[in-house]
């Protein structure tokens, strides 16, 4: 049967029976996918130099208009208020206070603006002023420390003035001719084609002017699959004299090299301080003094999830030093202390994101405890702000005493929705995995959960697949939305998950399948086997990696009466069209002899013999990290051998569903393909 469906006929869809009853006992509304829409998503603030004031990004959604608005916020650091500071119609994004604090500088598209500009305001209010007219728009704003610059970062045709670009881009546009040409790679990133334009750094005055381009006279130039963001590409010295970026130096259009380089201001030739290392290298940050250049190593070239290990440079003696080398954890999130004697990171720790300290010599402290705190920011006077969530906490702008860990709350945009919303509860356990291993999960129970009763269950199986599910709140795959459907969910930490440590997140390389499907299936054999568990209602269902690891369950023997496979691998020979697919594995190429039997084991497409059980397959056309080829190989696979299977395809989604109305449609058929293939058997 062929279906055509509007998401907007299923937006008014009534809450589960089991949320209504538990909503009704507390008063309070479940927590429903259109709920989690009304949350205010705030995102990573900054700080004022004195620790007064705090700006972050704030985003509402209107679900009519399928879109959301982006404004900036502005709290008081001791707790005392929170107020909008633009409230403009268009989005506002990337604030930074000035090093003097009386200005806030941010990127916006207002009016006649063709793309995203630099814009400065007073943080005392007033209007706004645009700095640069930029047709390839404007990113990643950062001051100079004696506030008459700001660096920024625009994707630009290299050779083509400034002032050309725009027309270049319009003629490109109502051109008809569209074919495009490449004679290297990467080809696409994400959610688009890439075309021959290049992420440069440039700096403009604050009184305005011409923006001087900053790594453009080197001949390199930022990596340029880095379409999700670019603010950890570069860095500005404390003095003002020299740059840092984050360049590819190999040549060779099927290998990728980045290496951190330096170069002063307004000069052409840059220095690659990395060389030696054939891995990738990021993430450049000067201390305040000036003395060390921070950045990031990881040493295991083709291996993303390598340890990333935290490197100084001493700026006056040359010499390049590995901080922590006993250190199990990979460094990120990072800031320097104010006494560059330190840095402050927000580490994948174990199931949690932790502020840790980092002191110079010395040894990593973990800082806070359960609720993951990332997004941190770091004021003159030490005070320390980031975002703290949990599974029914949403980001939320707290300060950190840095002594014990605590966090005060600082913002309160969302309280009255969160007062008045039914969550569920959580905790962590753990579990014996494969060899022996021990394994971490998460696990969420339904609003009113009651040990004496008998739940469905549903086996959330996370991406990466070395990424790792940490106490927070995402708003796609939410285990309370699940559970307003009245399920018991697990996300378990299985083999190859970051945060773990080294050995743990590489154990399942070359072998991708092996160990997490183990995994995955004692997991479900620790809920069979407790009481308030209906085993015979248990399903199973992930995202990318999760896909691909659900594939594999399909074609294994397995405990699940359905499975979700979202923007899934299914066939790894198709997946050489991914994005990322550019240059030899690190285990070699599919057509190498000694291959051939690990991807005849681990390929899923392989295994479709074995296929019986009914499952939602799910992809969006703009997907380029899964193509949607697997999709649909995968749907047509189950149709063919007449295996109930459904086909959800999303024409403007790309590897995750991120409109406000196409992700209640994604949860609404989730919820029916579970009614349809999971429901209670009659007694």
């Amino acid at each position: 049967m062929i279906r055509s469906v509007l998401a907007l006929a299923l937006l008014v869809a009534t809450a589960p029976l089991a949320a209504q009853a538990s909503a009704a006992d507390s008063g309070k509304q479940p927590f429903t996918v259109e709920r989690s829409w009304q949350i205010q998503r705030i995102g990573n603030p900054t700080i004022s130099p004195d620790g007064s004031r705090i700006v972050a990004p704030v985003t509402r959604f209107v679900m009519a208009e399928d879109k959301g608005y982006t404004d900036l916020w502005m709290w008081n650091a001791d707790g005392s208020g929170e107020r909008a500071f633009t409230t403009h119609v268009g989005n506002e994004g990337s604030p930074a206070f000035s090093p003097d604090g009386r200005f806030i500088a941010f990127t916006a598209q207002r009016e006649d603006d063709k793309a995203p500009q630099l814009y400065v305001m007073a943080v005392d209010g007033g209007e706004a002023r645009r700095l640069t007219t930029l047709a390839t728009g404007v990113q990643s704003p950062k001051w100079f420390a004696d506030g008459s610059r700001i660096a920024f970062v625009s994707r630009v045709f290299d050779g083509l003035a400034l002032s050309e670009q725009g027309k270049r881009l319009e003629e490109r546009a109502a051109s008809k001719m569209t074919a495009r040409v490449w004679d290297g790679a990467p080809v696409t990133a994400w959610d688009q084609y890439l075309d021959e334009r290049e992420f440069h750094v440039f700096a403009v005055a604050t009184a305005g002017g011409e923006p001087q381009a900053l790594t453009q006279p080197t001949g390199l130039e930022l990596p340029r699959a880095a379409v999700q963001g670019t603010d950890s590409l570069f860095a500005i010295s404390p003095d003002g004299r020299e740059l840092a970026f984050v360049a590819d130096s190999d040549p060779k259009p099927n290998v990728t090299n980045n290496d951190v380089f330096t170069v002063a201001i307004g000069a052409r030739d840059a220095t690659n301080h990395t060389e030696p290392n054939k891995a990738g290298d990021s993430n450049p940050l000067y201390s305040p003094d000036g003395r060390y250049l921070s950045f990031v190593q990881q040493r295991i070239k083709g291996f993303y999830a390598d340890k990333g290990r935290l490197m100084l440079k001493d700026r006056r003696s040359g010499s390049i030093s590995e901080q922590f080398t006993a250190w199990d954890r990979s460094a990120d999130g990072l800031v320097w202390g104010n006494d560059s004697r330190r840095l402050w990171g927000a580490i994948d720790d174990a199931g949690t994101v932790r502020v840790y300290e980092l002191p110079i010599g010395g040894t990593p402290r973990a800082v806070t405890g359960e609720p993951s705190v990332g997004g941190l920011a770091l004021a003159k006077n030490g005070t320390l702000v980031g975002l703290r969530q949990t599974f029914v906490e949403p980001p939320t702008l707290v300060s950190v005493n840095t002594r014990n860990g605590a966090t005060t709350k600082l913002s309160t945009i969302n309280d009255e929705l969160l007062a008045n919303t039914d969550f569920g509860t959580y905790e962590s356990v753990t579990y014996t995995g494969a060899n022996g291993k021990e394994i971490q999960m998460w696990v969420n129970y339904p609003p009113g959960f009651d040990k004496s009763k008998q739940y469905p269950f549903f086996m959330l199986i996370h991406g990466g697949p070395h990424n790792a599910i940490t106490n927070g709140m995402s708003f796609r795959w939410n285990a309370q939305v699940f559970g307003s459907w009245g399920y018991v969910t697990a996300w378990p930490n299985f083999h190859g998950s970051s945060g773990f440590g080294q050995d743990f997140t590489d154990s399942i390389n070359p072998n991708w399948a092996d160990k997490p499907y183990e995994d995955v299936i004692k997991a479900a054999e620790w809920f069979k086997a407790q009481p308030w568990i209906d085993d015979t209602r248990m399903v199973a269902g992930g995202g990318s990696y999760g896909g691909y690891l659900t594939t594999v369950i399909l074609g294994r023997e397995h405990p699940f009466r359905a499975l979700v496979a979202h923007a899934k691998v299914y066939n790894l020979y198709t997946q050489y069209a991914a994005d990322f697919a550019v240059e030899m594995p690190r285990f070699g190429g599919f057509w190498e002899p000694e291959n051939r039997e690990m991807m005849e084991k681990i390929s899923p497409h392989y295994h479709a013999g074995n296929f019986k059980t009914p499952t939602l397959v799910v992809h969006g056309q703009l997907d380029y990290r899964v193509p949607v080829n697997h999709g649909q190989e995968l749907y047509q696979t189950l149709l063919m051998q007449g295996v109930p299977t459904r086909y959800v395809y999303f024409p403007n989604e790309n590897h995750w569903i991120l409109k406000p109305q196409n992700s209640v449609f994604w949860y609404q058929q989730v919820q029916q393909w579970f009614e349809a293939h999971n429901a209670a058997k009659a007694d």
